[in-house]
């Protein structure tokens, strides 16, 4: 009779068989957790988004555009920098749909094309032609990620980011005086094996094209190395180095490169989970690199800012992040002194994209 008894009340305990079932995917806790919490719906100061893509700019009618200038006022965003400018025509067209409409709102940075890098001639075409587009109303270049993973020549061959054959395009940015945002590799678990071990398992397994195996690809290591000799090799040009440089992770590696290269700006799109977890070394980190740290998004959705105002604004605990596939932890506030605040949101951005009128911010 006992026994029977205890298998009766071990029975009243199991959990249902679906919850057993649950997938990862599936599984959303509910925190528990009673603290003080502090929305921030608009940004305590003005900022210059650096890291922005609006691929229809040259396009875009004026009822979008009106729309999108709303969206910006209402988070306190004063200037969206526009990676996606494009080249020649288009980049003049976007230029004139957006900037001519609201001067000092819109930044376009022009892009390059490596078809024919292997042509006599090319870095100083590609160079004149970003002169150019820099004379139509381009403020910076950037460089995306394509180039060091999936960009090839005539012959197949991968071209490294540190390319002999891209230099004069660094160079002519050193001349116009024009920084280059450039997005270099992929996040480091990309590049490791996909296994229980790997943070960004949930990402890879929603996108398996994501994934950098060795057998395809060089590793994480040596893709990031052809950057940091870039920077190097062009101490005279000035380089953004998108997403932290992949070292949000690694502050401490971040440091020491920012320490070693001068010339080196980085900023937070789609970064932001790496500080939220780490906030008290975060804190440091971006108090004594406060000067060479910009705000940056990436993609545009305007209810996601807000996370990155209570990051930066507040000290409250454990809330969540947008996007589980990049994290499934909690973050944390890092409740930044205002001075720094400023050089991240837009002091920062002010000093080295060429063309803004610091007269529009605080001092």
């Amino acid at each position: 009779m006992r026994a029977l008894l205890a298998c009766l009340t071990a029975l009243l305990f199991v959990l249902p068989l679906s919850a057993q079932e649950l997938t990862f995917e599936e599984y959303q806790p509910k925190s528990s957790l009673v603290v003080p919490e502090h929305p921030v719906p608009r940004a305590k100061y003005p900022i210059i988004d650096v890291h922005s893509h609006h691929w229809r700019a040259s396009t875009m009618g004026e009822a979008a555009v009106n729309e999108l200038i709303a969206e910006m006022d209402a988070l306190n965003l004063r200037a969206l920098v526009n990676l996606s400018g494009s080249s020649g025509m288009r980049l003049r067209a976007a230029v004139d749909n957006l900037e001519g409409r609201y001067p000092n709102r819109f930044i376009h940075f022009a892009n390059i094309n490596f078809d024919g890098v292997d042509e006599p001639g090319w870095g100083e075409r590609t160079a004149a032609q970003l002169e150019a587009d820099v004379a139509n109303g381009a403020r910076g270049l950037k460089i995306f990620k394509n180039l060091g993973l999936t960009v090839t020549d005539s012959q197949g061959e991968r071209i490294q980011t540190d390319d002999p054959r891209i230099e004069p395009v660094w160079e002519k940015c050193a001349e116009l005086g024009i920084p280059v945002l450039i997005h270099t590799g992929e996040p480091s678990p990309f590049f490791e094996p996909h296994n229980r071990f790997n943070e960004r398992w949930l990402e890879l397994k929603q996108f398996p094209n994501r994934a950098r195996p060795a057998d395809q690809y060089p590793s994480w290591e040596v893709i990031m190395a052809e950057q940091h000799n870039v920077f190097r090799k062009h101490p005279n040009t000035i380089f953004i180095n998108a997403h932290l440089g992949w070292l949000g992770n690694d502050l401490g590696r971040l440091g020491k490169l920012l320490d070693e290269m001068p010339n080196v700006y980085t900023e937070v799109g789609a970064v932001l989970a790496e500080l939220g977890r780490q906030p008290r070394f975060a804190r440091q980190f971006l108090i004594q690199y406060k000067d060479r740290v910009m705000f940056g998004k990436d993609s545009w959705r305007p209810e996601e800012y807000p996370y990155f105002f209570r990051v930066f604004e507040t000290s409250d605990d454990y809330f969540e992040y947008y996007r589980r596939r990049h994290a499934f932890w909690r973050i944390y506030g890092l409740g930044l002194p205002d001075d720094v605040l400023k050089h991240l949101y837009y002091k920062n951005a002010l000093r080295i994209i060429p063309g803004l009128d610091p007269s529009e911010y605080p001092d």
